[in-house]
């Protein structure tokens, strides 16, 4: 009986949008992109997320099912107070009917606890918990780029295998830099190392001494920032300024190409790290990149950014599929739907919400490597993306493993 439902709403979805009996809310499509643009993420989130996302809506056509769609913008300040009061009135006031961007777990988990309550779809774009397809996963949730289980998995388990056995953590104290610490010593551990200290810093830190004191003096083989944006990049340089590069590697665990490119290559060479694309990798990844650049003054794009765009197109695909912009048929026409773009090879989004797609262990490229300023990785190794994330019977996810 299940099953003849289910055939009878996709046949009835499908007839909708071939006759042009579309069902949209507001009689358009509403979508609200909610990033940091002022305080220590605006880099890898901010404008460039804005400009990705109005570059899926114009590459759309600027219209669904005949239909405009509209892009809002908001800027959470980093505060999860702020972001799901944004939502909030985006959705009860001006129809918004997805929210893409999210970055920083804190905000995410408000947001995504919102939406799901008006059963709307969140494309999370940037955050890096992987809390949002296991815990407090929802029906609603669409996590799109990367996430700290493929972080780890990408970058400290070849570490620990090639012999950095004795690791300490600087970690952002909020809730990404606790489960990228916890995944990574699991990975840690699993595989024969220790961890022998850790630190905690809070978001905006910019006098990182201290923290860098108490690493060196643990005798550690690695020291690991499960921190990102300006916090990895000055804990980075007070690293490199107190000698501790000389002694010990260090591991940057989240590094956004934004990030990467304003490191003194003479400090960041050779240090190894995961990431869900890379602007330069090949053709298709080239092509749009240039695009985007021509948009934001030559600025080479972040995942977050390449992700938001992806998501993006995504979500619209399905809406014309669908010919409706309620959540519930949206989200299981996304998650029918092999996502193969310039950003996303071999992907598909889960049952759980997890986009899974190709991952790339890539090295800082040295001084002496570079052909220009934008020529910042060297792809080592591209994971695949099943032994890259989380295998979802090990997420928990009560709704994704219900029979």
């Amino acid at each position: 009986m299940k099953l003849i439902r289910k055939t009878l709403l996709a046949s009835a979805l499908t007839l909708a949008a071939s006759t042009g009996q579309a069902s949209l809310s507001d009689d358009k499509v509403k979508v609200g992109v909610l990033v940091d643009m002022s305080a220590g993420y605006s880099d890898i989130t901010g404008k460039g997320s804005v400009e990705a996302v109005m570059m899926a809506v114009e590459d759309f056509g600027g219209k669904v099912l005949g239909k405009p769609i509209e892009v809002v913008v908001g800027d959470t300040h980093l505060k999860a107070d702020v972001g799901s009061s944004i939502a909030r009135r985006w959705v009860e006031d001006e129809q918004v009917d997805v929210i893409n961007g999210a970055v920083a777990s804190s905000v995410t988990g408000a947001v995504t606890k919102f939406m799901t309550s008006q059963e709307k779809i969140t494309l999370i774009a940037a955050s890096a918990s992987h809390t949002f397809t296991t815990k407090d996963c929802s029906p609603f949730n669409a996590h799109w780029t990367y996430d700290v289980v493929a972080l780890a998995n990408g970058t400290v388990k070849p570490m620990v295998e090639g012999g950095s056995k004795k690791w300490f953590f600087i970690t952002a104290d909020y809730g990404f830099g606790h489960a990228l610490e916890k995944v990574a010593t699991g990975v840690i551990k699993s595989n024969g190392g220790e961890v022998v200290g850790g630190v905690r810093a809070p978001l905006g830190t910019t006098d990182f001494s201290s923290y860098i004191l108490q690493a060196q003096s643990s005798g550690a083989d690695v020291i690991a920032l499960a921190n990102a944006g300006a916090d990895m990049i000055n804990a980075l340089k007070t690293a490199a300024e107190f000698g501790v590069t000389d002694t010990a590697e260090v591991a940057g665990l989240l590094v956004f190409t934004p990030g990467a490119q304003a490191l003194d290559p003479e400090i960041a060479g050779g240090m190894k790290l995961t990431t869900g694309f890379y602007w330069d990798m090949d053709d298709q990844t080239r092509a749009w990149s240039k695009r985007y650049m021509a948009r934001m003054d030559g600025k080479i794009p972040s995942m977050a950014h390449a992700g938001a765009y992806s998501s993006t197109m995504h979500y619209l695909k399905a809406v014309e599929a669908t010919g409706t912009d309620e959540g519930k048929a949206v989200m299981a026409q996304m998650k029918a739907t092999p996502v193969e773009d310039f950003f996303s090879r071999n992907g598909y989004l889960r049952k759980d919400g997890r986009m899974v797609h190709d991952m790339l262990q890539v090295r800082i490229k040295t001084a002496a490597e570079r052909k220009s300023k934008n020529d910042i990785f060297a792809i080592e190794q591209i994971i695949k993306g099943d032994d890259a994330f989380m295998k979802m019977e090990d997420g928990g996810c009560e709704f994704a493993l219900a029979k």
